[in-house]
């Protein structure tokens, strides 16, 4: 085998190389091993997180795997940044900073010790993205592996989730609530390990990683606690070693229209508004030309099919009852609306991963038929206007509202609007506006789960917009516009807009404006000039990451 470990060799062949083969023995390697393609287990296994608190023990499967298909496992920990405990506050700066950095110390482990292979499991928001980006800018053989979802908390006889949580804390805060109701909801919300459970940002960017080819057929849907996803594992470590020997790598996998079916199940998943950030920033590494501009042809085009939580009533362990990811792509591939020719991880194409499978549509109302979907169209558009001239991320699921004209209420932060929003100064038809939380102005780009769930609690989901150069979690819903381009740092129109000033936002016509004209946005500009303001820390990983950092509009990527 040694023509398939032709990297690792240079760490481990020849006279030269006695001290590193010296090291290597003192962890477990044989003579025979030398001879093998070694392979990297990136675990994003942490204590900080149930969506994470398990990986260790997959990765321990995945060893077996590995070894069991001709390969020398080698186990390393990357790391998370959870944003249910980090929402709300400073931490939520270092979220999305950290997909970049678990990117980066996959490539450095690789890199350095000349790794063979990759095989990545991971479980949280963030972890997903920076776990597949590596893959696609090293383009050395890989496999993703999700930890799963968690099972639903259950209060009172009904499911509930972290976003429960959150919402508890608006509905507590109008008096729509009590403390033992809020505990009690705090309590339960969370029963043991797994990923968020509804189609928030962890189960949507599983599910894009599945669709675009990178795990095994059937991987985003089984529940953590499931003993399938233990077995999955270890066919993963197998699947890898077929994919060495074959010599086939993400680059292979990812092209442009394994994008396309991404974005197509997210779509029809009803999927988080961050997909569109780590798909472009995906598609960057993978050196695949994609527009934030082709989300709208896709969104368009795409039933939501699933009626899965924040909008719908359903989490991912009911997905997975209803026949998982599985189902609504070949729901999707029999519509014509898949590239049923692209090429998965496992050797087949997507067509034929799914020509097995029989979707049930009697008996259960999670999946629906194409027919008579949840919604015509996707969840998800980018829109543009005077106010966003790049674009920007709209979600529109949950609100029947078309057309949103409210007076700004502007915030130069999180947390005052968060303030505002609990003690009851916003009001119906407000246009809450949260700004310089962009990538570079925050820095780290913070979601605003807690101000949007905070309108939900209030009951004010249909008649407060909010929009911002942030981003949203997954669980956000109601009329919420993010990742505003330029951003108020980089001396964006938001940054023009003032207390009271109109804002138009036309869910049909994909457009958002302020009524100003372009002269007068140009004036307040000038004598704002907020590209100077001070970016709040001068050294350190997120003074780094604001200079470094892109335009949302290009997925917030730093090279």
């Amino acid at each position: 085998m040694s023509d398939l470990n032709a990297r690792s060799r240079t760490m481990t062949a020849g006279v030269e190389r006695t001290p590193n083969r010296a090291m290597l023995r003192a962890v477990g390697f044989t003579d025979q091993d030398f001879d093998k393609p070694i392979v990297g287990i990136a675990s994003a296994g942490s204590d900080v997180t149930p969506c994470n608190v398990h990986l260790d023990d997959l990765a321990d499967r995945a060893r077996d795997g590995v070894r069991a298909g001709g390969g020398v496992p080698v186990r390393y920990n990357t790391f998370v940044v959870t944003d249910g405990e980090a929402m709300g506050h400073e931490g939520m700066k270092c979220s999305l900073v950290s997909r970049e950095a678990i990117a980066d110390t996959i490539e450095l482990v690789t890199r350095g010790h000349q790794l063979d292979a990759i095989l990545g499991v991971a479980g949280c928001d963030k972890t997903i993205p920076g776990t597949v980006m590596p893959m696609a800018r090293l383009d050395v053989p890989s496999i993703f592996v999700y930890g799963g979802t968690i099972l639903p908390g259950n209060y009172r006889g009904r499911d509930v989730d972290i976003i429960s949580a959150f919402e508890a804390v608006g509905a507590f805060s109008a008096g729509r609530i009590d403390e033992e109701e809020r505990h009690g909801i705090e309590c339960a919300a969370c029963p043991g390990p797994g990923a968020c459970g509804g189609m928030y940002t962890a189960n949507t960017m599983a599910s894009a990683m599945e669709a675009i080819g990178m795990t095994l057929p059937g991987n985003a849907s089984i529940p953590a606690v499931d003993d399938r996803k233990a077995a999955e594992v270890e066919r993963a470590g197998r699947a890898l070693m077929d994919a060495v020997r074959a010599r086939r790598t993400p680059r292979q996998i990812m092209t442009h229209g394994a994008f396309e079916n991404a974005m197509r199940v997210v779509m029809a998943l009803g999927g988080s508004t961050n997909a569109v950030l780590h798909l472009l920033a995906l598609a960057h590494e993978a050196e695949v030309p994609l527009s934030i501009d082709e989300f709208n042809g896709i969104s368009d085009t795409t039933p939501t099919i699933a009626d899965l939580k924040p909008a719908g009533r359903y989490v991912m362990r009911d997905l997975d009852r209803a026949g998982g990811v599985q189902a609504v792509m070949k729901l999707l591939l029999d519509a014509g609306l898949l590239h049923g020719d692209c090429l998965t991880v496992n050797g087949r194409t997507v067509a034929e991963n799914l020509a097995g499978v029989r979707v049930e549509l009697d008996g259960q109302d999670v999946i629906h038929p194409l027919t008579a979907p949840v919604k015509p169209t996707g969840p998800i558009s980018v829109i543009k206007g005077n106010l966003a001239p790049e674009g920007a991320v709209l979600k529109s699921s949950g609100v029947t509202v078309r057309r949103h004209t409210g007076p700004a209420r502007v915030f130069d932060e999180e947390e005052s609007a968060l303030r505002a929003i609990l003690d009851g100064s916003i009001v119906a038809g407000d246009t809450v506006v949260i700004r310089y939380e962009g990538p570079r102005g925050g820095p780290g780009m913070r979601e605003m789960l807690a101000p949007t769930s905070a309108i939900a609690g209030a009951g004010l989901i249909g008649d407060v917009a909010l929009i911002t150069d942030g981003r949203f979690s997954g669980g956000s819903h109601g009329i919420v516009v993010g990742h505003v381009a330029p951003e108020a740092q980089a001396g964006g129109p938001i940054a023009a807009v003032r207390e009271g000033d109109a804002i138009i936002i036309d869910l049909d016509g994909k457009t958002i404006d302020v009524d100003l004209t372009q002269q007068e946005i140009e004036a307040r500009l000038r004598e704002s000039r907020p590209a100077e303001r001070p970016i709040p820390y001068r050294r350190g990983v997120l003074a780094k990451y604001a200079r470094l950092v892109s335009s949302a509009s290009l997925g917030a990527i730093t090279h």
